[in-house]
Parts: C-alpha cells; sequence; structure tokens
C-alpha cells in the first residue's frame, strides 16, 4: 500500500496522508488538503510546515492566498539516502555506547526429559569448537544412555566438536572413562573432593548449562564472563585431574 511505504521512507502517518492528498489534488489550499486527508486545519498547517522543510511540499501566493502542491516524489529517495547517511555517521557513536553498557547475562530454563536434551542439542550448535564438561555419576542413574550413545555423541562427532571431561574418581565413573569415543578427553578427580550432583557443560564462547537429572530441569546462561569464569575453573581442575 502506498500510504504504507510513504511511512517506511520516513514519514508519519499524518505526514503521509497530507503528502498524498497534495499529490492527488496538485495545486491546492489547506482546506481542501484538511479535507482531503481527513485531518484538521491546525494539524495541516504544522505537518505542511515540516514537509516545506524536506523539500517535499511547496507553496506559492496567489491573490493574498497560500496554495501548496507536492514536489517531485523523487524527492523521497533523495530523503531516505539523507537519512541512511546520517545512520552510518552514528553507527560507530551508538556501537560504542552499547559496548560500554553491561548486558545482563540470559538465562533459559528447561523442565523434563525433552528439555534437558534440548539444553544438549544447544551445545552441538558451535561445530569445530569445544565443549568443557563437568560429570556426575547422575548422569548414567537418572538419565536416557540410548540419546547420548545413538544422537548426541554421534552428531558431536560429525559436527569435529571436541570434548574434555572431568569426571568423579568411582567404578561409575572410571567405567564410563574407560569408554573409547572420538574427540573425547577424561580426567578423574577424587569422589571426596569432587562430589558433584549435576553436570555443567561450558561451550560456545558465551555459554554454560547446568543440568539435573534427577530433578528433570537445566538451565543455559548465556554470559561471556560466566563463561570465561567457569572455564578458568574446569582449566584449573584439568591440571590437577588424573588423566585417564
Amino acid at each position: 500500500m502506498l500510504f504504507n511505504q510513504l511511512q517506511d521512507a520516513g514519514l508519519n502517518e499524518i505526514e503521509a496522508k497530507i503528502y498524498l492528498a497534495t499529490l492527488e489534488l496538485g495545486e491546492t489550499s489547506v482546506s481542501r488538503i484538511a479535507r482531503k486527508a481527513e485531518i484538521k486545519r491546525t494539524t495541516v498547517y504544522l505537518s505542511l510546515e515540516n514537509l516545506m522543510h524536506r523539500g517535499l511540499i511547496s507553496a506559492i501566493k496567489k491573490e493574498g492566498k497560500t496554495h501548496y502542491f507536492a514536489e517531485d516524489p523523487r524527492n523521497l529517495e533523495r530523503l531516505a539516502e539523507e537519512r541512511k547517511q546520517r545512520l552510518s555517521k552514528l553507527m560507530p557513536q551508538l556501537l560504542s555506547i552499547a559496548n560500554l553498557v553491561d548486558k545482563k547475562p540470559e538465562i533459559r530454563y528447561f523442565e523434563g526429559t525433552d528439555g534437558i536434551k534440548e539444553v544438549f542439542k544447544d551445545a552441538l550448535n558451535y561445530p569445530s569448537q569445544e565443549i568443557c564438561m563437568l560429570y556426575s555419576e547422575s548422569y548414567i542413574r537418572d538419565f536416557e544412555e540410548k540419546f547420548f550413545s545413538e544422537y548426541y555423541v554421534p552428531e558431536r562427532i560429525k559436527r569435529k566438536i571436541s570434548a574434555r571431561a572431568i569426571l568423579p574418581d568411582n567404578l561409575e565413573m572410571r567405567a564410563l572413562a574407560e569408554r573409547k569415543q572420538d574427540l573425547r578427553q577424561v580426567k578423574l578427580i577424587s569422589s571426596a573432593l569432587f562430589n558433584i550432583k549435576i553436570e555443567i557443560m561450558i561451550y560456545g564462547k558465551t555459554k554454560i548449562s547446568i543440568i539435573s537429572f534427577a530433578e528433570k530441569f537445566a538451565l543455559i546462561i548465556d554470559s561471556p564472563q560466566i563463561n570465561e569464569s567457569f572455564k578458568s575453573i574446569f582449566e584449573t581442575m584439568w591440571d590437577v585431574a588424573t588423566k585417564k
């Protein structure tokens, strides 16, 4: 619709109505523009001033009365280009201001088995990167091994996502660590020190996930600072862990 396109070009609703009315009427008076556009005369006067300032409407005096006419519609292209150039000049300043603002982390909540699966699928959205994981034996007791063996692990390998995992050192986790798996490294920490009940994944440069298999819920936190902090904790633990 032409009216909507005029608004897209930078005119407000009233200005678009007045410009269209003036364009259709040709050289005309304020009263005729007001009737055609169905806008009060006082409002028309104010908008005409704005449109004249922008080079879209002109006025001439005839027999003591002011008549208005629409300028070449191609002036709208000029106005749009001027707006684009002004925005381009402003963009570096706007971006620098945006970068100074501390952004709150985005937190997403997931429930149930399907929700937990969605969290693992999110980690697959970063091919050729690395996932760092802190495991718990709850992974074995409270979740579907089939999901990992038939979907998650094959997809991770297919997308060339490497994994490093730290596990508590007990019989269940040792058996898991001994399973051969491409693109995966595993280390163990004494379960007396590393008594973890949840799983934590650090991935994508800005994300961490916290998963409680027993309680059937998970969180994804999207924050560069939180990701970096957890990655630092992981690397410290990785350095002191026993290689398996």
